[in-house]
């Protein structure tokens, strides 16, 4: 009974990970999204369903551009009018069309128009430039469903919510869409969100188990299903939604969202249904308003500009206030200076009004102290550098032929002034190439000296050659009785290190390595035809490089179906190649906060394994009295060889009978709120 409780719910997982139990659209209600944030009806492959209200979503247009023609004029108006020294000219000019100016008002208006025109002639360059940015990406072509099981293409900007979409390798998601199916059998397929959170490690998406078989585009002629999820939000990391299909209900989770302007990698193809078009997706809800971005330099200016404000007025104070004295106080005596009208600004009796009226005047005389030039001169020097940044040839990628593109000159002159970069990870300032060298494992620390990796591959070329050999005949029954004892090893203590078991044999110190990195991992292999070797499509550098250190030591990774992996074992017979399987039956992916991932697999012989890979320090502490044999020497050797890149991999295994087995996936599936 048991037993047969495990493979019901084998059946009712989809690849790797079991879902939840599935409820019948017609026998009982779906789990309801009703209320606030949860509104989101999306009717697959009828995407004209959603031209009118309620339905109708905002199309997937998309514009970054700071002004647009009704917005341009108020808008540059105020950015350059937000500047002291303009702002000052501005005050100027208007007292220029009064009585009291000493200048004609042509003289003060002519040089803030041109410099003023100058910097929103610059601005509106600039946002063109975006414009055109925009226009390129929203210009750019998806194949989309047209009917019939044809496809064509489309401009992004013209697709629509409901839309089912196909995208190829290295190409960007249109929208967020729906994971349907992907070019490998199990549905996998690999995402760049480079764009979106900065990680360069690939994430790992699995469409529903249910629509697998959508994998050509002439399954799609009759393919209907309605989503019901949340409603726009900025979380890159939550996705809450239901997936009707068939009269049956599925709940939907991140791992099966593929957002715009992630990219597609290591997978040839990928099927999706759009959710969220332009700016209801979660790029776009993440995104921001172009900022107004002012240099160190131009605050430090306006800095300088208040103290020669100050200045200004202030000697401006100090004539007036002469100017009203003499007045006062010499003007009675100036007989050929006496006013024809009493009411003129230059009455001695009234020497605060002739005072105000001339600190009008000094304002304007005086005004030539502000540096309106400046501005001016600036804003060419920024326009030059930006082409000559355009321009660098030790700025271009030949690898991708891309060249620097400046995209404003407003913060040219913060180039060069970073002092300090903080990253998390060395992958982010570096190729991330990733080679196996060097590891401790079970005590033991290999490629000290040389590549592990290499002496593997020498010695299996060595054995291929002379396999008619005598000696290797021998060297067959020694290592037989090592995988005899990797056999015998199972009845030891419940969770262990990984033990190397070396051959007794003088002539063969091959350790009998169990092949945990070719079992613990979500990689897929692909078939060269030319070189007959497997290349590796895997989340990470690390999971890749692993997965060849294993192939060099014999466990090779050769194939992936829904619920299980295949080894081919080299060294259990000479020349010959054993082709094992092991049944997933559960897994527990590699987070930052888990550090570590976890599989639970079933072998040949119906043993079930629960391994875990992961840091050194997780699996420390998860290992019980006997497992830590060899945490000493393991801590060691990180200390000792530390500097010269030892990288160490932490794995245990723990044999499980099935009745511990139905109560780990018990409290997985709760934990996991599946109920």
């Amino acid at each position: 009974m048991t037993r047969g409780r495990i493979r019901a719910r084998l059946r009712r997982s989809h690849l790797h990970p079991f879902s939840c139990l599935r409820p019948n659209a017609n026998n009982e209600e779906p789990h309801p999204l009703s209320g606030p944030g949860f509104s989101r009806i999306v009717h697959c492959n009828r995407p004209d369903s959603h031209l009118k209200k309620p339905l109708k979503y905002c199309s997937n247009y998309i514009s970054t551009t700071k002004y647009n023609i009704a917005t341009f004029l108020p808008k540059a108006l105020y950015e350059q009018f937000y500047r002291v020294a303009n702002f000052y000219f501005l005050v100027a000019a208007g007292l220029s069309l009064t009585a009291v100016a000493p200048f004609s008002p042509l003289s003060m208006i002519a040089p803030l128009a041109f410099v003023v025109g100058i910097s929103m002639l610059k601005e509106a360059l600039e946002d063109w430039r975006r414009f055109a940015q925009d226009m390129k990406v929203n210009s750019r072509k998806a194949s989309v469903h047209k009917g019939d099981g044809v496809f064509g293409y489309k401009p992004w900007q013209k697709i629509q919510v409901g839309d089912v979409v196909k995208v190829e390798k290295d190409q960007f998601f249109p929208a967020d869409l729906l994971l349907l199916s992907a070019s490998y059998d199990d549905g996998v397929s690999y995402v760049e969100t480079m764009n979106l959170d900065g990680e360069t490690n690939l994430k790992v998406k699995r469409s529903l188990e249910v629509t697998l078989p959508l994998e050509d585009d002439e399954a799609f002629k009759n393919f209907t299903g309605t989503i019901k999820c949340e409603d726009p939000n900025p979380s890159l990391y939550t996705f809450i939604g239901n997936f009707e299909y068939e009269q049956q209900v599925y709940p939907l989770d991140p791992s099966q969202i593929l957002l715009r302007d992630s990219k597609l990698r290591n997978t040839a193809y990928v099927y999706g249904v759009v959710i969220f078009t332009g700016f209801d997706s979660k790029v776009m809800q993440n995104s921001t308003k172009s900022p107004s971005k002012r240099s160190k330099i131009e605050k430090k200016m306006d800095k300088i500009i208040y103290i020669l404000l100050s200045l200004l007025l202030l000697i401006s104070s100090i004539s007036s206030i002469g100017f009203a004295v003499k007045i006062k106080l010499q003007m009675p005596d100036w007989w050929y200076m006496q006013p024809e009208n009493p009411d003129s600004l230059y009455d001695p009796d009234q020497p605060s009004k002739s005072g105000l009226a001339h600190l009008v005047t000094a304002l304007i005389l005086y005004g030539y102290l502000i540096p309106i030039s400046l501005y001016v001169s600036i804003e060419i020097v920024k326009v030059f550098q930006a082409r000559f940044i355009n321009q660098d040839i030790q700025m271009y990628d030949e690898e991708s032929g891309n060249t620097a593109q400046a995209r404003t000159s407003n913060l040219n002159e913060e180039l060069g002034q970073v002092d300090t970069i903080l990253s998390d990870k060395t992958g982010t300032l570096t190729c991330n190439q990733m080679d196996f060298l060097k590891c401790s494992i079970a005590g033991t620390a290999y490629g000290i000296r040389s590549s592990e990796v290499e002496v593997a591959a020498e010695k299996q070329m060595a054995m291929d050659l002379e396999e008619q050999d005598t000696q290797i005949t021998n060297g067959s029954r020694c290592r037989k009785s090592a995988h005899n004892s990797w056999e015998d090893s199972r009845g030891g203590p419940e969770i262990e290190l990984e033990s190397v078991i070396t051959s007794k044999c003088e002539n063969d110190q091959k350790p009998a390595i169990k092949g945990i990195l070719a079992i613990c991992q979500t990689a897929v292999p692909e078939l060269n035809e030319e070189t007959g070797m497997f290349t590796y499509e895997a989340e990470s550098p690390d999971e890749a490089a692993f997965l060849v250190a294993a192939r060099e030591f014999g466990f090779e990774f050769c194939k992936r179906t829904q619920s299980s992996v295949f080894i081919r074992e080299k060294y259990t017979h000479p020349g010959q190649f054993i082709e094992r399987e092991f049944k997933i039956l559960n897994l527990l992916e590699f987070t930052s906060k888990r550090k570590r991932m976890s599989v639970i697999v079933q072998d040949e012989d119906g043993q079930i394994l629960l391994l875990c890979k992961g840091a050194d320090s997780i699996i420390f502490d998860r290992l019980s009295k006997n497992g830590r044999v060899y945490e000493t020497t393991t801590a060691k050797h990180l200390n000792d060889y530390g500097e010269v890149g030892l990288r160490t991999l932490a794995l245990a295994y723990k044999k499980l009978d099935e009745s511990e087995y139905s109560a780990w996936n018990d409290e997985f599936v709760k934990s996991q709120n599946f109920n």
